[in-house]
């Protein structure tokens, strides 16, 4: 069996950047399930010794998995290298469309709290008119 990486040189950006989302997600797991068992004593050692052999057991065995999966496993690597090159066809926009789909959505977004905010008041109108609410201010 072989160790090496399959197809090293392709999709080396989503590779490297799926290794460091994994390894950030696998850190932290590893780090929340260690100070889970931060009172736990194992054959009568301290319990920092346990949070550390918890923490490298967990890091070393998912990063093992993330090792395969990212670095040898077939089907992903194919989909990776697939998912860079799908990302370099994308017509990304500039930033004067950005900007100015931005500013579209805050003014839309400004213009329906304002009808809310109108059609509450008109409401609260008719209902304290029909004796519905009473004005306790």
């Amino acid at each position: 069996m072989e160790l090496g990486i399959y197809k090293k040189g392709q999709g080396w950006y989503t590779r490297v950047n799926t290794a460091i989302g994994l390894g950030l997600i696998v850190f932290l797991g590893a780090y929340w399930l260690s100070d889970i068992v931060s009172n736990v004593r194992l054959f009568g050692m301290e319990p920092v010794y346990t949070q550390a052999i918890t923490f490298l057991i967990v890091f070393s065995v998912f990063g093992a998995i993330g090792y395969h999966l990212i670095g040898r496993k077939r089907n992903v690597v194919d989909f990776l290298i697939a998912v860079e090159g799908e990302m370099k066809k994308v017509n990304w926009s500039n930033r004067k469309e950005i900007m100015g789909s931005t500013y579209i959505v805050i003014s839309i977004t400004v213009f329906i709290a304002l009808c809310c905010f109108v059609l509450d008041l008109f409401f609260q109108f008719l209902s304290m008119r029909a004796g519905v609410l009473e004005y306790t201010g």
